[in-house]
């Protein structure tokens, strides 16, 4: 682990119950982010995604991806970070492939396409094991605190 839930909270303005990263795994200089949920069984989104078949609902995938793509950003841009800014995702183009389920372990993993002060577009993939659950490309703006 790079990244402990306190570290990942300095950076991310999301708290719980809607923080969706528990750690950082891997720091590639600017180009790539490696993070991790850990899908617990009592999260809430369960009780109503679906009752008896529980399935993390994909816009949470989402959500984490853009969390973990905020995280990338805190890299890329730490002078820009620190002052807080807000993010604002703008665009999502995604595919889903498999359901994320209790007990499981999302990763993942963030790729620069461009960031610049005020925006960002990066790839994503999330796997469950060394199976692809799912994939987006985020367009973010970021406007200074």
């Amino acid at each position: 682990m790079i990244w402990d839930k306190e570290k990942i909270k300095s950076v991310l303005p999301q708290r719980e119950p809607f923080l969706f990263i528990d750690e950082v795994i891997e720091i590639d200089g600017t180009k790539k982010v490696v993070a991790v949920k850990n899908i617990k069984n009592d999260e809430g989104f369960f009780a109503g995604h679906f009752p008896g078949r529980p399935v993390m609902p994909g816009v949470l995938i989402i959500e984490a991806m853009a969390q973990a793509s905020i995280i990338l950003y805190y890299v890329c841009k730490p002078e820009i970070a620190a002052t807080n800014p807000g993010y604002y995702l703008g665009k999502v183009k995604s595919e889903f492939y498999m359901p994320v389920l209790p007990g499981n372990r999302l990763v993942l993993e963030i790729n620069n396409v461009k960031i610049v002060d005020n925006a960002g577009i990066v790839d994503a993939v999330a796997r469950v094991g060394d199976r692809i659950v799912a994939k987006a490309n985020l367009v973010f703006g970021v406007k200074k605190g």
